[in-house]
């Protein structure tokens, strides 16, 4: 028996039993630096939004943000597996608005970094005020160059987890 029992409504409940819940104050943020340059886009997504949400840490408190910082270099340089290459939309909010272009068409544009943050977006769950505050703590860049060396942050080598997470050599 773990702490004292007592009886309640005809159960007995350990006392010293409480459910965790983390609180604002308890939360210090871990920074990730992830270099994407020819790893499977989907994959690497699913790692992220699992970081960004929280769900790497021994606590999870799943209606607060208190998931990890990512800085994601080499964006551009991302990879799609065989016949992935499926058009991407977005609608101007005009009628008749629609429009669309291939990943690969966006990755060899100015905004390379949308492919990926787009397909993040989209694993992390229902849209509303929590996706939105979780997304504002990825942050994409194109190149290999980022601004957040001040915050000291641990490069994760997710090419090395699984063969599958890096582009087959041909």
């Amino acid at each position: 028996m773990c702490g004292l029992l007592t009886k309640r409504k005809g159960i007995f409940v350990d006392q010293f039993m409480k459910t965790f819940s983390l609180k604002a104050g308890d939360m210090k943020p871990q920074w990730y630096v992830i270099d994407a340059q020819d790893l499977v886009v989907g994959r690497i997504s699913a790692i992220i939004a699992k970081i960004l949400r929280g769900k790497n840490e021994a606590i999870l408190t799943p209606h607060m943000n208190h998931g990890g910082r990512v800085v994601i270099v080499n964006a551009s340089k991302v990879h799609f597996t065989a016949g992935k290459d499926k058009p991407l939309y977005r609608h101007t909010g005009y009628p008749g608005g629609i429009k669309h272009s291939l990943p690969s068409e966006v990755l060899a544009g100015p905004h390379a970094g949308r492919v990926i943050r787009k397909s993040i977006e989209r694993m992390l769950g229902k849209a509303g005020p929590l996706r939105r505050d979780r997304m504002k703590n990825l942050y994409v860049y194109s190149g290999p160059s980022h601004l957040h060396h001040a915050q000291k942050p641990v490069a994760l080598d997710i090419g090395s987890w699984n063969t599958k997470n890096r582009k087959k050599e041909s």
